[in-house]
C-alpha cells in the first residue's frame, strides 16, 4: 500500500482499513504462535501498512487545526 492511495481515502476509509489491518495482524501473530504461518515477513509488511495508515490520520489532523 502507498501513501499516495491513502492520502485518496476518506476518513471513514481509513478507519476502516486501519480496523482490517489489525484485525489481519491479530490474526499472522495466531498463526505465528500455533506455527502455522507461512510467510512470516507479512506480520512485517501489516505493521508498516498500520503505520501508514496512522501517519495519514495525524497528517489530516495537522492539515485541519492549522
Amino acid at each position: 500500500m502507498k501513501g499516495k492511495e491513502l492520502r485518496d481515502l476518506s476518513e471513514k476509509e481509513l478507519v476502516e482499513k486501519l480496523k482490517d489491518l489489525k484485525e489481519e495482524l491479530f490474526n499472522l501473530r495466531f498463526q505465528s504462535a500455533t506455527g502455522q504461518l507461512d510467510n512470516p515477513m507479512r506480520i512485517k509488511e501489516i505493521k508498516r501498512d498500520i503505520a501508514r495508515v496512522k501517519t495519514a490520520q495525524n497528517g489530516r489532523k495537522s492539515a485541519n487545526q492549522a
